[in-house]
């Protein structure tokens, strides 16, 4: 089958070329770019020489329908909702890496401050999160990064009611890469380097993401208490959660709920007990590590869960998504070592 990339270069465009390149069912059809066209993508990105050096046209839909068997829209939120009818219409496959489809029309517009897609299209999107929904869809929206961290770190736990449901808190640390390509003061080097900051204190578009889809294994779940910090590091989200478990809940029921909930699922990795996973031993790959650890005095689980942004929290979550939707094997073209050292 043939990929086109919507958004080719940009951090996640450029990473899905990547794990197309290397897919044994999948190819790279045409690339796309609004702003950087008529040029190779190894004269944008010089490591891609002899690679691939297709030309990055000017977005143009009945192309990318004609010349591809589906599209992935790598786009800053905001675009993809303006585009994707072209697609629905003719029910063409979509698999969206924005937030643009994530969330119902009145919470879009409240956390992105724009105006959200028109809710024929919204009614349509399938939220594929791979570990826990089907892809019988044409148009999939693939999680947010920070989310998929929290959601993983979570599931287990709201899903048996092991926890208080309004004891949650949880601490997300993202590297520069997680920003996105433009650059702004806050990610200039001499901000990032040496440094470490929080930023949307209570204003993440992440937030509703998370409770949301929490919400489908406890509807009492209300809020959320969550925090993001800019670490310097290129990439990765370490996203560490603290929750107050419930009374005569024990360590070993926590254990065997993360045990039961992910066996099977190849791209979760249970660390042993009294251990506790690193940012570097998931780089480059699709993998989320968890770890945790429970404070018997005060009944407080520490959930520590690492992925790497740019591919569990985007372009390689998206190839499971088309790996699934397409019924072929859901780790094809996605087992790579980690980066490491």
């Amino acid at each position: 089958m043939k990929a086109a990339i919507v958004g080719v270069t940009g951090y996640t465009g450029i990473e899905l070329v990547r794990l197309i390149q290397q897919h044994p069912l999948l190819s790279i059809g045409t690339l796309h770019s609004h702003s950087m066209h008529k040029k190779s993508i190894s004269e944008f990105y010089p490591h891609l020489q002899q690679l691939c050096e297709q030309e990055v046209e000017v977005y143009d839909a009945e192309k990318i329908i004609e010349k591809n068997d589906l599209v992935f829209f790598a786009t800053p939120s905001g675009i993809s909702k303006e585009l994707v009818e072209d697609f629905v219409s003719k029910n063409f496959p979509v698999i969206d890496l924005s937030g643009d489809l994530r969330l119902e029309a009145a919470d879009y517009l409240e956390w992105y401050k724009k105006e959200p897609a028109p809710k024929a299209m919204l009614d349509q999107a399938l939220y594929a999160f791979p570990e826990f929904t089907s892809t019988k869809s044409n148009l999939l929206s693939n999680p947010g990064c920070y989310a998929t961290a929290a959601i993983l770190s979570l599931v287990p736990l709201v899903k048996n009611q092991l926890i208080e449901l309004d004891s949650i808190i949880l601490d997300g640390k993202s590297g520069l890469s997680g920003a996105g390509k433009k650059l702004t003061e806050a990610s200039h080097y001499v901000s990032v380097d040496e440094n470490m900051s929080l930023y949307k204190l209570n204003q993440h578009q992440h937030i509703p993401e998370i409770v949301q889809f929490l919400q489908g294994f406890d509807e009492q779940l209300e809020t959320i208490q969550f925090t993001t910090s800019l670490i310097p590091v290129k990439r990765g989200i370490f996203m560490t959660s603290y929750v107050k478990v419930k009374e005569n809940v024990s360590f070993v029921e926590i254990q065997q709920s993360f045990e039961k909930e992910y066996a099977g699922k190849p791209f979760v990795r249970l660390q042993p007990e009294g251990h506790l996973p690193e940012l570097r031993q998931v780089h480059g790959t699709n993998f989320c590590d968890i770890g945790f650890g429970l404070n018997e005095q005060n009944k407080i689980l520490t959930v520590v869960s690492v992925i790497d942004n740019l591919m569990k929290g985007a372009a390689g979550q998206a190839i499971q998504n088309f790996n699934l939707w397409a019924g072929i094997e859901e780790t094809c073209g996605l087992l790579q070592v980690p980066l490491f050292p």
